[in-house]
């Protein structure tokens, strides 16, 4: 537990779960929220007790994404070179530190996920969503592409440029047919569901699974994905120096809400 922003519990053997415990800002990503949710995970990395990770949210939803109402790079766990698209590059640097631990790491999606939660998810190795939980990217209509652009190689061409071109929101079934989550479960269902992957993923052993995990990772970095995820960075930089981000950037909390509608 750190200054209870994340709950950490063990529901099963080889498991832990890590629960974004601000449910009073909807689990919102603030920077204190992100280091001890990395320091968490690299916790486990180096416990041999835990074989697999699950990452929920408190309350009615797993997080509402980046917490606007804070300065997101004051205090952050990674240095970034100064200079447009620094938070983008943050982004991508707590993100791809999630995606290369040695462990696998689980999203467990209820509610729903905006923007940088949708960022968290994408990272985690696998996704489970409630049926009628729904994922959006809402920035996309008032500011910028997103921090870290995950679309285009986790869902392809078409439904990358359907969901980048409208910031339309999906339910957990749609989510799970184009590719963001690996199955949509009934709300009810959700939790146990996850447990008994996770006790599956759990039955092999930690010197196997990283390994497992990686070779899937490393075809991933040869097709170029993380190269291209990063090149996104200089867009997002791009985005900052338009008419629209700047009417965004003078009531950015307003205009969040407005995209969402």
């Amino acid at each position: 537990m750190t200054d209870e922003l994340i709950l950490v519990d063990s529901p099963a053997e080889h498991i832990r779960r890590i629960t974004l415990n601000r449910p009073a800002k909807r689990n919102a990503i603030s920077t204190p929220l992100r280091v001890a949710l990395l320091e968490q995970l690299r916790t486990h990395d180096h416990d041999p007790d835990v074989r697999v990770t699950i990452i929920r949210g408190a309350g009615p939803c797993f997080s509402a994404g980046y917490d606007l109402s804070e300065p997101l790079m004051e205090g952050s766990p990674f240095y970034s070179a100064p200079g447009d698209g620094e938070w983008a590059r943050q982004a991508n640097d707590t993100w791809f530190s999630v995606w290369d631990l040695a462990k696998p790491v689980i999203a467990q999606i209820h509610g729903y996920a905006i923007a940088g939660a949708t960022e968290l998810a994408s990272a985690c190795d696998l996704v489970y969503i409630a049926d009628d939980a729904f994922i959006s990217y809402p920035i996309v209509r008032v500011a910028s592409p997103p921090d870290f652009q995950y679309h285009t190689v986790l869902l392809g061409l078409r439904h990358s440029l359907e969901l980048m071109l409208t910031g339309d929101r999906i339910d957990g079934a749609e989510a799970t047919r184009i590719g963001f989550a690996n199955r949509a479960y009934p709300a009810d269902r959700l939790e146990d569901e996850v447990l008994a992957i996770a006790g599956r993923v759990a039955g092999i052993p930690s010197d196997l699974a990283q390994i497992n995990k990686r070779s899937v990772h490393r075809a991933f970095d040869v097709w170029g994905a993380r190269a291209a995820i990063r090149a996104g960075t200089e867009l997002q930089a791009l985005a900052s120096h338009t008419e629209t981000a700047a009417a965004f950037r003078e009531n950015a909390l307003e205009m969040a809400k407005r995209a969402q509608q």
